[in-house]
């Protein structure tokens, strides 16, 4: 049947098959119409009849679908069409506000698209498709869903100016991002704010979907402010903690009010853990913001205020028990020593308090290895950057790490070890087999442990001892392969791994003879392995601990045999 014959109940099958179909010919045809649709002259007037009266959401979908595609023509539309579409879809969502929310959705990601495209449009001297704020601030003034569908509307309009349209020229793309940043985004962000506000003023009626659903648009309007490219740089987003918010400094305002930071730290307080995340989110956002937005004395007084809320939660921790408040705290730990420096850290006054809080989190954490063991990362970081700041720090405040690192190593070392009869015995999935996490978290250990490492040193020789003795006593016993040798031997490997990472964690220059000789006790403990597994071959053969043998023998390679050295150690000639 010829397009332009087409009717709406002929429309209305065409959605059916495009979106919730199972018959494959069939959803190609209903894609090859979807692209003659919008090619064809009757495209506007078949969407306002879609719209005005479909029956099903899918209708109306489609009609948004067409809009986008129709919009975002390399060759646009003329002015006066495109200013038209914009106030109808405008005044339908105003009008129809119940709509299911991925219609809304789809038909504000048109206006954002009209908005961006025609940023620099001019008519009469005026910038037309500027007044999105104006637009909105109405909306604003009407019911709960009215308000949502604005904030939707500010949210959308902030991702589209961020999304780069590789079919455009990225100059234009860049141009259009840099006026909408220096015109727009600030407002946007205080109305958010103050919204907010608004929110935290009320008594919260928590058991309120639609106020639930206005917060949550809220936050995450605030975040994609906080996320907005101000720079062009289009940083890689799996390079989480190396990003640094890049704020501009008309900003300044904004976050040099302490009641800024307490309001998203209130938030979080206040609100059930789908909209607490939203808020550490964002707090890990204001924890990134660059340093040179503020002098030296605003800058110490805004890292004060970040751990002052940060002991706050840790003091209050019922929040941490679900898995994304969690996550994005341990994120919003990692960010804090990312952008700060530990000599500014230790002037803090709340700081030796809060690194004893921190610290009796991370262990905890550890020792709790199948909770959220992806956010241990984050934590490991955090330490890892601690310890290997200490010999840069000039400031006469103490640091603490000298107490602290060490029961952070003591926690990773027995909670692996422990995790190992667990894992054997109820036949759960094998840390050790995930062997990208595991090097990963070694790599982090290793600055760690090598703090006072005395005691790391005397409770692995402890570990490797026991455990070594009761292998032997295991492979001399005539019961075979049992659950008690699995778990012998899951434990040895996690010691060879252990012992590997401490022994590449040696610096040159800050290596003694003391600790060349500690990793020499633990060096000969593996070679004995070794050794012991040799003469007992093939019934010996462990495939974990053959691995974790080979990452051994890799970071003593590159410790103590390399080409590069700078000192001999004592300790090498025993092994070469």
């Amino acid at each position: 049947m010829a397009l332009h014959f087409q009717s709406l109940a002929e429309l209305e099958v065409l959605c059916t098959h495009l979106y919730i179909g199972t018959d494959l010919t069939q959803r190609i045809e209903a894609e090859k119409a979807l692209l003659e649709l919008i090619d064809s002259p009757e495209c506007l007037s078949k969407c306002q009849l879609l719209l005005e009266q479909g029956t099903t959401s899918y209708a109306q979908l489609l009609a948004a679908t067409c809009l986008s595609k129709l919009v975002s023509r390399v060759s646009p539309l003329p002015v006066e069409q495109r200013i038209d579409i914009r106030n109808y879809i405008l005044n339908y969502v105003a009008s129809q506000p119940k709509l299911a929310p991925f219609v809304i959705q789809a038909l504000i990601q048109v206006i954002a698209k009209i908005t961006k495209l025609g940023w620099f449009e001019v008519q009469k001297d005026q910038f037309v498709f500027r007044e999105i704020i104006a637009d909105v601030k109405k909306f604003l003034q009407g019911t709960v869903e009215h308000c949502i569908i604005g904030v939707i509307i500010l949210s959308e309009l902030t991702q589209e100016m961020n999304v780069v349209d590789y079919s455009r020229p990225s100059a234009k793309h860049r141009k259009i991002a840099t006026s909408f940043r220096d015109t727009s985004l600030k407002d946007i962000l205080v109305l958010a704010c103050s919204l907010l506000k608004e929110v935290l003023a009320k008594p919260l009626n928590l058991q309120d979907e639609g106020q639930q659903n206005l917060v949550m648009q809220v936050l995450k309007l605030v975040l994609n402010c906080l996320n907005f490219d101000f720079i062009g740089s289009s940083a890689d987003e799996s390079a989480d903690d190396l990003c640094t918010v890049q704020i501009p400094t008309t900003w300044r305002t904004i976050f040099l009010e302490p009641e800024t930071l307490e309001l998203f730290f209130n938030l979080y307080h206040s609100l059930p853990p789908l909209l607490s995340q939203l808020a550490l989110s964002c707090l890990v956002q204001f924890a990134s913001t660059r340093r040179s937005l503020f002098s030296s004395p605003e800058r110490a007084k805004y890292l004060g205020n970040l751990i002052k809320g940060v002991k706050r939660i840790l003091e209050n921790p019922q929040g941490l028990s679900d898995p994304g408040n969690y996550h994005e705290f341990c994120r919003f730990l990692a960010r804090l020593k990312t952008n700060y420096q530990l000599g500014e850290l230790v002037m803090v006054k709340e700081y030796p308090e809060v690194i004893r809080l921190i610290a009796n989190f991370t262990i905890t954490s550890l020792q709790h290895w199948e909770f959220a063991p992806n956010s241990v990362h984050y934590l490991l970081t955090l330490w890892q950057r601690m310890v290997a700041s200490v010999p840069f720090v000039k400031s006469t405040e103490p640091h603490l790490l000298d107490t602290y690192a060490p029961e952070i190593t003591k926690a990773f070392i027995t909670s692996r070890l422990e995790s190992v009869a667990i894992v054997v015995r109820d036949n759960l999935d094998d840390p050790l087999d995930d062997t990208a996490t595991v090097f990963q978290q070694l790599e982090q250990l290793c600055t760690v442990s090598r703090c006072e490492y005395e005691k790391t040193c005397t409770l692995l020789v402890q570990l490797f001892d026991q455990n070594a003795q009761n292998y032997q006593k295991l492979l001399h016993s005539a019961s075979g392969v049992t659950v008690d040798m699995a778990i012998q031997e899951g434990r040895l490997a996690w010691l060879v791994y252990l012992v590997g990472t401490v022994v590449g964690g040696r610096l040159t220059y800050t290596s003694t003879d003391e600790h060349d000789a500690m990793d020499g006790e633990l060096s000969c403990r593996v070679f004995q392995l070794i050794s012991l597994m040799d003469t007992g071959l093939p019934q010996c053969s462990n495939e974990k601990i053959e691995l974790a043998i080979l990452w051994f023998l890799d970071q003593f390679r590159k410790t103590y045999v390399g080409d590069q050295l700078q000192r001999t150690s004592k300790k090498t000639d025993i092994f070469l």
